[in-house]
């Protein structure tokens, strides 16, 4: 199916003189090439580039704070995520860090557009439609520039988290468009600048220079358990925990839908990376908070786990951006006592999220043969997000 961005971008008939959208498309391919090479150079090493960007946002962000009735708190959400970004490279957590740095740029640009642009789009939904296809063209460019790395090399979790990111941008894009038209121009904004966040953080990735560890990660098709752990939601989604838990099982289902397209579309880092989400989301259905001994024996098992990544001979750092969020919970950068939830995160990653992945060493086997027996079956309308 053609995507209305690609239909936005296309050229057709005979030759015309050249169109507004046509210069359009030029300036934006001009000024994303100038951005990248803005970027910090290939010379500097990961932690101080990721800094560099998330300098580059605080910066922004005392020039341009951000306000909206919507998101009041939003310009402190977003000093305070840049905040946690730099405690994470001081403390050494990369991974973790460039993360946090994707989500809190996820937010700045959303509530940016949402802050700034409502005048240019308050007219009708054609002022909306031009600057829908004004940002499509800028995403057109900086998805070319992100879809050309070679990642042979590189650290897979990087791999993983932009792929993740450049996967979400046409979604974004679509789903702008769509409550511009089902609701106002104005309420088409807020994921127009998600998506164009996403694109941007996707290409910073690419810029990285995080070498490989070791040899690399045999990366694969990850269906078999993307089907297996979606059987098993399928079967918790049941009355009254379905209730209870609302936001939880949306959050499980959205990652494993991200998963299933990633693995789609070859891929496999990013459909890897929002696998084993989706595998702490079903673990925290059932999970309870440890006691006093058994937070002692995690922080042992935390100890492990650190252990067996720092001495492995292959390329764990997927697993290492969980495991330093598991640690993050239990021993909070800015100092503050950890909650039952964290606790909960925390062993919920080392007992299910850890084994669930050094389990995908050896694929499932092949499913079994459907039946020829005929069942009931109730379909179920999932809260997609």
């Amino acid at each position: 199916m053609v995507s209305d961005r690609k239909r936005c971008n296309s050229v057709g008939g005979d030759a015309q003189p050249v169109s507004r959208s046509m210069t359009s498309r030029v300036w934006w391919q001009f000024a994303v090439l100038l951005m990248i090479l803005a970027l910090p150079c290939a010379g500097q090493d990961a932690a101080s580039q990721i800094q560099a960007e998330a300098g580059r946002l605080q910066e922004s962000l005392k020039e341009r704070p951000v306000s909206d009735p919507g998101f009041p708190d939003a310009s402190a959400k977003v000093r305070d995520g840049l905040q946690e970004v730099m405690r994470g490279q001081s403390e050494g957590k990369l991974y973790l860090s460039l993360e946090k740095l994707g989500q809190v740029t996820d937010l700045l640009y959303g509530v940016r557009d949402m802050a700034e642009k409502a005048d240019a789009v308050k007219s009708g939904l054609p002022a909306y439609e031009a600057e829908w296809e004004t940002v499509s063209l800028k995403l057109t460019a900086i998805d070319q520039q992100a879809g050309q790395k070679d990642w042979t090399g590189s650290s897979v979790a990087v791999q993983a988290l932009s792929e993740t990111a450049q996967s979400m941008t046409v979604p974004l894009l679509e789903g702008a468009r769509g409550f511009a038209f089902a609701m106002q121009p104005k309420d088409g904004l807020f994921n127009l600048g998600q998506a164009e966040g996403q694109a941007e953080f996707a290409a910073f990735c690419a810029t990285l220079q995080i070498p490989r560890k070791g040899t690399a990660y045999p990366l694969r098709s990850l269906l078999p358990e993307i089907e297996a752990l979606q059987e098993n939601a399928n079967a918790a989604f049941r009355p009254p925990r379905s209730i209870d838990l609302h936001t939880l099982f949306m959050s499980l289902n959205s990652a494993l839908k991200q998963s299933r397209e990633l693995d789609a579309t070859k891929a496999y880092a990013g459909a890897l990376y929002e696998y084993l989400y989706a595998v702490g989301f079903y673990g925290m259905l059932d999970t309870k908070a440890p006691d006093s001994l058994q937070q002692s024996a995690l922080k042992s098992a935390l100890a492990a786990a650190r252990q067996r990544l720092d001495t492995s001979a292959r390329d764990d750092s997927i697993a290492e951006l969980f495991l330093e969020k598991a640690e993050a919970q239990v021993a909070h950068l800015d100092g503050s006592a950890p909650s039952g939830d964290d606790w909960r995160i925390a062993k919920v990653i080392i007992e299910q999220v850890f084994p669930a992945y050094f389990a995908l060493d050896k694929p499932l086997a092949a499913q079994k043969r459907a039946s020829s027996k005929t069942i009931d079956v109730t379909l179920v309308r999932w809260p997609y997000t």
